[in-house]
């Protein structure tokens, strides 16, 4: 006789600085993923708008705020941008292979790279070694690490370039967490064409969405997520795709702040409790 599912228990944390936007504050609702109907339970959660992070899966709860807005490309009907084409064209020699969720040192040290170049000061900064396992190793739930690496002379898989910590859901692809080589001097886009990669993978495995985590209107490090069209964004009344207009506007936008400099040192701003994102 198959155990019952029981419904999770929620908590909610202390307030504190949101990582987004200064001088506001974050508050999140969590619960754990553990026990056998864990896949299942960080679907039904990933639908509306919760985040895993390790064990937990966590979702924005603030007072006073909705500016997180969790959002995902459908595949399906993605067309990329001609900068999106040339990201492919340039980087169609990666070598991409998925990974069973196991830290290792390789990727530690392309981590660290990659924070101290884009993120100095961020919380994430300040990883070790077991820090960065816990994070890769503790899931519940059908994750992997899809490597990117360069092709050696013989065409085999060389140096580690990029890499992603991904969750595969029913519908879709969960980005947790990517980084990459942010000073390779033949390469430019890396991060971009991590997300593009998990596009076609997810379209070519018929999978409907690509899960990107959070879109911050007013936080010039979210931006880069609106350059994938179509995207839909979790309403109130369910999933919406932006319409084109929209996504126009939000561009173009983007485009002007991109020469601003930026505020935080987390790739979604100062890391905050559960995010990986």
């Amino acid at each position: 006789m198959t155990a019952p599912i029981r419904f999770p228990r929620f908590f909610v944390t202390s307030p504190a600085p949101c990582p987004y936007l200064p001088g506001r504050s974050e508050r999140k609702v969590f619960t754990e993923l553990k026990g056998a109907h864990a896949d299942q339970l960080n679907e039904a959660l990933g639908r509306i708008g919760f985040r895993r992070s390790q064990t937990v899966a966590y979702r924005p709860s603030c007072l006073d705020c909705q500016a997180c807005v969790s959002v995902r490309v459908a595949t399906g009907d993605f067309r990329p941008s001609s900068t999106q084409r040339r990201n492919l064209k340039v980087n169609s020699d990666l070598i991409a292979t998925e990974c069973r969720p196991w830290a290792t040192e390789e990727q530690f040290e392309l981590l660290l790279k990659y924070l101290g170049v884009r993120h100095p000061d961020g919380g994430m900064a300040t990883m070790d070694e077991m820090d960065y396992a816990d994070m890769v190793e503790h899931t519940p739930v059908s994750s992997m690490v899809i490597e990117y690496r360069e092709p050696t002379e013989t065409g085999e898989p060389g140096r580690l370039v990029g890499a992603c910590l991904t969750d595969r859901q029913g519908d879709g692809l969960s980005m947790i967490y990517s980084f990459y080589d942010p000073e390779h001097a033949e390469r430019s886009g890396l991060g971009n064409y991590i997300i593009l990669d998990h596009i076609r993978r997810s379209a070519a495995e018929g999978l409907p969405y690509v899960y990107l985590g959070y879109w911050v209107e007013g936080s010039p490090r979210m931006q880069y997520k609106v350059r994938y069209r179509p995207l839909e964004k979790l309403t109130r009344d369910g999933w919406v795709r932006m319409s084109s207009d929209e996504q126009d506007g939000l561009i173009a936008e983007a485009t002007k702040r991109r020469e601003l400099p930026l505020v935080g040192a987390h790739k979604d701003g100062q890391q905050s409790q559960f995010e990986t994102s």
